[in-house]
């Protein structure tokens, strides 16, 4: 590639080193469903200089607002949250029992190191997997279950366990870290929804950055809870009870093996980011994000929900009377598992996509299919 191209690239780029920076720190840092407080005073002392104010609810949610004193509200959010497990059951032997916190995968645990979230500080332990030496060949292995996989912490029995500050309710995170693949990728565990985490925080530090005027109250939300059954949003939604709502969570990149493409739809990294058509997405403010994305050729896919979306997307629709919502998505590769992976040009345009949006919404905009003549 010239040196010239190079530079060109780099300059347009929306996202330097400390951006990216932060990104890595919030990847790292535990979010579990119904812990998310330290990853959320992560993102709330980041985007502070951005907003005009920052409030949080009961449950942690927190929402940033730029313009708290106008009448017209509209909301960008993500959920914070990431999936985990519990300590459900501690053995005489001193293993542990674990159930899920959200949709967590069983067949990923065997062999991975995790930090148990004790009341005094993290404990290291390890899912436990018996050698493939002693699994004879020709029975019928055991595969992965919830009920099988136990935690090894190298204690002798259960007293040791609790001596060491564990206890049933402790919740578990896996220790994986951030990591940049072929210069293309970001890779971490829970981009699932970290990367939306990250990406409205840019679109506030871009219209900061750029001194753009809203006229209307932007109200940045970082909800919990989505993991097991959009709590957060709900919670969110009723409380700001917002005229416009834009969503941005994750989907399947489904171009990887033993996914069927026919039944999921045909999704790709790289390819920019993916619309949906959904009952809860509001096809008169959808219209008006495909022609934003066309004007400013901001590449997109697009996507069909069958009843649901399954994301914050249908709180928001659904709160109060209704409100006109819509969903972004990030495509993302091995959802759930320890090494989501993104690529940094389609977190780039939907954080684009997402300003420009906002940048020419109007103050009292109406997506109503029966408007006043």
């Amino acid at each position: 590639m010239p040196k010239d191209t190079k530079k060109k690239m780099k300059k347009s780029s929306i996202l330097g080193e400390q951006e990216l920076g932060f990104f890595e720190t919030l990847i790292n840092t535990p979010s579990p469903t119904g812990s998310e407080y330290r990853g959320q005073q992560v993102w709330m002392d980041y985007i502070k200089p951005y907003v005009d104010t920052i409030e949080t609810d009961s449950y942690g949610s927190a929402v940033a607002v730029i313009n708290p004193d106008e009448k017209f509200k509209v909301v960008i959010e993500a959920h914070c949250d990431e999936i985990s497990w519990f300590v459900n059951y501690i053995g005489d032997d001193g293993l542990i029992y674990v159930i899920r916190n959200g949709w967590s995968d069983h067949l990923i645990a065997p062999s991975k190191t995790v930090d148990i979230w004790t009341k005094k500080w993290p404990i290291k332990a390890v899912f436990g997997r018996p050698a493939i030496h002693t699994r004879r060949f020709g029975e019928k292995e055991a595969t992965p279950k919830v009920e099988n996989i136990t935690l090894d912490i190298w204690a002798k029995n259960k007293k040791e366990v609790e001596k060491m500050g564990v206890h049933v309710w402790d919740v578990i995170t896996y220790d994986d870290k951030f990591f940049v693949l072929n210069d293309r990728y970001r890779v971490g565990r829970a981009l699932d929804n970290r990367a939306g985490w990250f990406m409205i925080a840019q679109v506030a530090r871009l219209l900061h950055k750029n001194k753009k005027k809203l006229p209307f109250g932007l109200y940045i939300v970082n909800a919990v809870q989505e993991e097991i059954g959009l709590k957060g949003a709900e919670m969110m939604a009723y409380r700001i009870n917002p005229d416009l709502a834009i969503v941005t969570d994750v989907t399947h990149d489904t171009t990887t093996p033993m996914i069927n493409q026919k039944r999921e739809w045909l999704l790709k990294c790289g390819e920019g980011p993916t619309l949906a058509r959904a009952p809860s997405i509001h096809n008169g403010f959808m219209d008006y994000i495909i022609d934003i994305a066309e004007k400013k050729k901001i590449p997109f896919q697009r996507a069909a929900s069958s009843t649901y979306t399954g994301t914050d997307t249908d709180e928001f629709a659904y709160s109060r009377g209704g409100r006109p919502a819509v969903l972004i998505s990030l495509p993302i590769r091995y959802m759930h598992t320890t090494v989501e992976m993104a690529e940094k040009i389609d977190i780039e345009h939907t954080i684009k996509l997402m300003y420009e949006v906002l940048i020419n919404l109007k103050d009292g905009e109406d997506f109503s299919y029966f408007k006043k003549k």
